[in-house]
């Protein structure tokens, strides 16, 4: 059965179905989204999960170093990389949008973890592999998610 939507919903969709895949515009409009989508993903990072390269134990001969982490910046990261992700993933392929959303995210961790003073315990290569797997898995489901809820079909599907 396919159920008819409501007019009041219909509007809301409307801008929505607009958004043309990104393989269909210029090459120039094309990359500059996804520079840009690159770039608020970053910026997102930077901004959520601030650096402090002056990590130094809460007193001294403590085994836990202070962080500027905080379950605000979490939550606010994941919505704007969960937003991105949707954005994506209705207008561009699987894997570009794992590149755009997700790879800048990571690297920015690798390059925090591997810049840190002093290796403790060697640890952070498992926390970025497990931050990593999260943020490509989250970007990859929600795009998935998103592109099902366009209507949409698959990059290999066959059009309905």
């Amino acid at each position: 059965m396919n159920a008819i939507p409501s007019p009041r919903l219909s509007r809301r969709l409307v801008p929505l179905r607009r958004l043309s895949p990104l393989r269909q515009t210029a090459p120039l409009p094309r990359y500059a989204t996804r520079v840009l989508g690159a770039a608020l993903s970053a910026g997102a990072y930077v901004a959520c999960l601030p650096w402090d390269l002056r990590n130094r134990p809460e007193t001294p001969g403590a085994l836990h170093e202070t962080s500027p982490v905080t379950p605000a910046g979490i939550t606010f990261l994941t919505l704007a990389l969960l937003s991105l992700a949707a954005y994506f993933g209705v207008r561009d392929r699987p894997v570009w949008t794992l590149l755009v959303v997700a790879a800048p995210p990571a690297t920015l961790m690798y390059v925090s973890f591997d810049s840190h003073p002093t290796q403790d315990a060697q640890v952070w290569p498992l926390a970025w592999a497990a931050c990593t797997l999260l943020f490509g898995a989250g970007t990859l489901v929600t795009a998935m998610v998103a592109r099902r809820v366009k209507g949409r079909p698959q990059d290999g599907d066959a059009p309905r």
